[in-house]
């Protein structure tokens, strides 16, 4: 399946429109959403940007609304994508788990900002790490990802879009205001260099097909509503035919799968950066904006002779537990920069399993200075 879209080449433009422009560029024909800062920038860009694609764009009442008409238009055949901010993330949250019970393929996008509540409006944040695993009532495996750039925000955007078809499941990008409001080059490839994955269709007759009966890799094909197909949605408990069944055989056999479809297929969606990972003492995990100020004072570290690296996440759920397992076995520390009061970094310790120690620097509407980041290196390495 190849994309389709009219803009391509370098440009100079912040991470909301570049994530507007990933998810046309992924094919996305629907967006609805409801105006809030810092992620404002992308449903604008989608306004202007859709009606030349052909798609659809809505303004909803509420992030609510935003979220079930998504995963409407997702059954109805389009690919489609909210963007919202950390308030109206929580607004979404019941939905959010009906889209993946359903097993809906869509993209939510979060540009975080500082919270709780109204909180810090127009000021960066990363607390909403936890909500996007957490945050619905039930259990559910995320995916979420995490871009450190606008050019990363074009990219990731194509990503999310990607692993939505192929797992059948929502999949969240966790920006943040300072990737959404920054301005930098981003290249988007041409159409024909861009290669998507195609919504699986089904193999058999409507009259052989089950709305909820797996493939191999636990992922059931997927039509769209008036291909003559039965499709039965339900947020409840629900068998192969998508009928509800209210009983703890079938609830601990349908969300098995739903685990099992994300859990296994861990080496394929998690994706890290190394940097300077060979040889290091001490280890910066990072992500998103913080990574920046983190490259910065790894390098210097180095040039003071403290062995530091970093392992930059760009894939935050499933948390990369085998990376931060496999390097607690050598290093002598590790340092987490975030912008919340320690969320990553109690997962960070969860996976070091006491190997080795976890220092956090914590911010609040605020990036971190190299210096900080810095001085923490120094520090766990005497």
């Amino acid at each position: 399946m190849r994309a389709e879209y009219a803009m391509k080449g370098r440009w100079f433009m912040n991470g909301d429109n570049a994530i507007a422009e990933g998810a046309l560029a992924a094919g996305c024909r629907f967006f609805a959403g409801y105006p809030i800062t810092p992620a404002t920038e992308i449903a604008e860009h989608m306004a202007e940007r859709m009606p030349q694609v052909g798609g659809i764009f809505i303004q909803m009442e509420d992030e609510i609304s935003s979220m079930a008409a998504i995963l409407g238009a997702a059954w109805g055949g389009l690919r489609s994508m909210t963007a919202t901010s950390g308030p109206g993330f929580s607004l979404m949250m019941e939905n959010y788990g009906l889209g993946y019970v359903t097993e809906t393929p869509t993209v939510v996008v979060n540009v975080m900002r500082g919270g709780p509540s109204t909180g810090l409006p127009t000021l960066v944040g990363q607390a909403d790490v936890m909500q996007a695993r957490w945050g619905t009532h039930g259990d559910i495996q995320a995916i979420a990802l995490s871009p450190q750039s606008p050019q990363e925000a074009f990219d990731l955007t194509l990503r999310a879009f990607d692993l939505s078809e192929r797992f059948r499941t929502p999949v969240v990008l966790l920006a943040d205001e300072s990737i959404g409001h920054m301005t930098e080059l981003v290249t988007i490839p041409s159409p024909e260099d861009i290669e998507l994955v195609a919504r699986r269709a089904p193999t058999v007759p409507p009259d052989k097909w089950m709305p909820y009966r797996a493939d191999e890799d636990l992922v059931p094909s997927m039509p769209s509503a008036g291909e003559g197909y039965g499709i039965v949605i339900t947020g409840l408990t629900h068998d192969e035919r998508g009928y509800p069944v209210i009983t703890s055989e079938a609830h601990e056999a349908m969300l098995q799968r739903l685990n099992d479809k994300i859990v296994k297929y861990r080496d394929e969606i998690i994706d890290n950066e190394e940097f300077m990972l060979a040889d290091a003492d001490i280890v910066v995990v990072a992500n998103g904006i913080s990574s920046r100020p983190a490259t910065r004072a790894v390098k210097l570290a180095r040039a003071r002779g403290v062995r530091a690296g970093m392992l930059r996440m760009r894939t935050l759920w499933p948390f990369p537990e085998e990376a931060i397992a496999a390097l607690a076995g050598r290093v002598k520390a590790f340092v987490v920069p975030e912008i919340n009061m320690g969320q990553m970094a109690l997962e960070v310790q969860r996976a070091a399993a006491g190997r080795a120690p976890v220092k956090h620097i914590g911010c609040s509407g605020r990036i971190h200075l190299p210096e900080e980041v810095l001085a923490a290196i120094e520090e766990v390495a005497k």
